[in-house]
């Protein structure tokens, strides 16, 4: 015992780092993470979960020898910074936490590089202070040399793993069955940290990947199964109306519900979305439920009737699955299927995955004429976009189904003066004050592209379903908002309902009608396939129809929130959704937590097992009733 701690006291250096990449961490989860703590045990567990993996971590150069022993800590010290430091500009954004395949995305860092720059702060130097007090430690040689280690770093390294263990029980103690909520990525940084959190999510990638190789063809019975028996029947005054039509489905970059209706210092916000609902069918508490994938995961959803994964995007990491996808459907039932999008073709990987899911052609950058005049911010600016997207339209055999897909509205909401309309807010944000007049050009831009269509003859034979890919405005800027809002502050239930985005299903001919019935993306895909009079009963899908009269008023969110008539479910508390507050009971929420779950089990499963490679669709289905 008495070599042990002399050994010990050899690694005061060791220690010292450890100590100071454990209180940088502690800093950083409470100032810019902001995680919260419901009792002493969570704020205990946020202090000691650095602990172990920064032993771990820095324990590695432990197996060097002398002076290139405490050079190694030092640089291992700077890994651990720059870790955290790519978790806070993600999480910046995202309010979500680094996953490897978001981390694999490589090649869409070129065009995140504007981005990034606009969350970076002077402040975040201080990540890297343990660092710089390191290097000055050892540059002026106050760190003493330590001779050959024997024993200590395999005791450091059983350190680690005890030391985990205990965090990981206690941690348990206070949230049973912690590791199987893979999905709720704050709950198990809050409880394990950061870095035992990177390294439990590259267990679940190697997991996740043997799921394809273990799955059978007896998987995907129980998966249509579960989904078939919660098929609904269409509204039969609905079903069919729309057949035969041209499909325009706009997704409108980062728009949330929350300006809809709304003003700042008296001026309309969506003065021709405003209009157009009236004259639409348009849905009031339709939720995004986008994961890290954003907006590929609207895409996806609304494709699929599939949940996006939880972590990275399923548009890298299952590209070449097969899918019973929206494109693939209509294309066997006469229609020509396309995309455009002035963006580069392999931002998101849509040059593989248009192919994966069906689309016939892909309009991408290449297809426009971008200069430095029509282009601000990602790219193209969404007027010109749609302007010259009308000669490519023309090009298109009828009935088609194209989707377009803006870019002016996207983080970090840059404009130049010539397109402001409306002026920016006032508050402590920037990203929210530029984000009210971006929405406003896009308005525009939507209402100049409906005039052309009418003027291109496309108008009356066509129907149009607009919405809102993903949020555009993080809870990171929740202090903002509740002042935009004109209130206290930001619950996690108003972060809940600030998910809403705008769902307008616009036919011609048609009388508007506004509903409040509960959805999400993921009952796009059934809604429109009954309004094209093409059945749903054989396919596997996890929405339904917005219009069928047995539709539930129910959705669940990617992180396992989910959202009723009543209710709202959201950081394991539950909301009474007329009033905001929290339920004096919160078994009301218990019957709808296991469906929540399973739903999204389901799908995962689905995709990591690459099930639908083992179902045979008929996609054959118009004129099939549903009765």
């Amino acid at each position: 015992m008495t070599k042990i701690k002399a050994g010990f006291r050899r690694l005061t250096f060791y220690w010292l780092a450890v100590a100071l990449l454990t209180i940088t961490t502690y800093v950083l989860y409470k100032v810019a993470f902001a995680i919260p703590a419901d009792n002493m045990m969570q704020e205990f567990l946020l202090l000691i979960n650095p602990i172990s993996s920064s032993v771990l971590l820095l324990g590695i150069a432990l197996l060097f020898k002398n002076r290139m022993r405490n050079i190694m800590v030092v640089v291992l010290s700077f890994v651990g910074s720059l870790i955290l430091y790519v978790n806070l500009l993600f999480y910046r954004f995202y309010t979500d936490f680094l996953t490897l395949p978001v981390l694999l995305q490589t090649n869409n860092m070129q065009d995140l590089s504007g981005s990034v720059f606009e969350l970076m702060s002077f402040w975040d130097v201080f990540l890297f202070t343990n660092v710089a007090v390191l290097w000055i430690l050892v540059a002026r040689k106050k760190v003493p040399v330590v001779g050959r280690l024997k024993r200590e770093p395999s005791l450091i390294f059983a350190l680690a793993i005890l030391l985990f263990l205990g965090n990981l029980s206690l941690a348990q103690t206070e949230r049973p069955q912690l590791l199987t909520r893979s999905f709720d990525r704050d709950m198990i940084v809050k409880n394990i940290g950061v870095f035992n959190f990177h390294i439990y999510d590259v267990f679940l990638q190697s997991q996740s990947r043997a799921q394809r190789v273990l799955a059978d063809s007896s998987d995907i019975v129980e998966v249509k199964n579960y989904t078939q028996a919660n098929h609904k029947e269409p509204n039969p005054d609905l079903f069919g109306v729309a057949e035969g039509k041209n499909v325009f489905m706009i997704s409108l970059e980062s728009l949330q519900s929350f300006v809809i209706d709304n003003d700042v210092y008296g001026q309309e916000i969506t003065p021709f979305l405003n209009q157009l609902k009236e004259e639409s069918y348009y849905f009031e508490n339709f939720y995004h439920q986008t994961e890290q994938g954003k907006t590929s995961d609207s895409e996806f959803i609304v494709a699929n009737s599939l949940f996006g994964r939880s972590s990275g995007a399923v548009f890298f990491t299952h590209a070449q699955n097969d899918y019973n996808a929206l494109p693939e459907i209509l294309g066997e039932n006469g229609y020509y299927s396309s995309v455009m999008h002035a963006n580069n073709r392999t931002f998101w990987n849509r040059d593989v995955v248009y192919n994966t899911l069906g689309y016939d052609r892909f309009f991408d950058v290449d297809s426009y004429e971008v200069t430095e005049e029509n282009s601000v911010g990602w790219g193209l600016k969404d007027k010109e976009f749609f302007e010259q997207s009308i000669d490519l339209l023309k090009e298109q055999p009828q009935p088609f189904y194209t989707k377009f897909i803006t870019l002016t509205n996207h983080f970090p909401f840059e404009l130049g003066e010539e397109d402001k309309m409306i002026e920016e807010y006032d508050s402590n944000s920037g990203t929210l004050n530029r984000y009210f007049p971006t929405v406003r050009y896009m308005d525009y831009a939507v209402e100049q592209f409906f005039e052309d269509i009418k003027e291109a003859g496309l108008y009356e034979d066509s129907i149009f379903i607009l919405y809102g890919d993903h949020y555009g405005i993080s809870d990171n800027h929740n202090r903002a908002m509740a002042m935009y809002l004109d209130k206290e502050e930001i619950t996690p239930f108003d972060s809940v309902q600030l998910q809403r985005v705008p769902l307008i299903i616009h036919i011609p001919g048609h009388e508007g009608e506004t509903f409040d019935t509960v959805g999400g993306q993921i009952d796009i895909k059934p809604t429109l396939m009954h309004l094209l009079g093409l059945s749903t009963k054989e396919d596997i899908q996890f929405g339904s129809d917005l219009f069928s009269p047995e539709h539930e008023s129910y959705a669940v969110l990617r992180n396992g929130n989910f959202i009723t008539d009543d209710l709202v479910y959201a950081s394991n508390t539950c909301y009474d959704k007329h009033t905001g507050e929290e339920m004096e009971d919160p078994s009301s929420c218990e019957e709808f937590i296991p469906r929540a779950q399973s739903d999204l089990e389901y799908s995962d499963k689905i995709i990591y097992g690459d099930l639908l490679r083992f179902f045979e669709p008929d996609n054959d289905m118009f004129d099939r009733s549903e009765e």
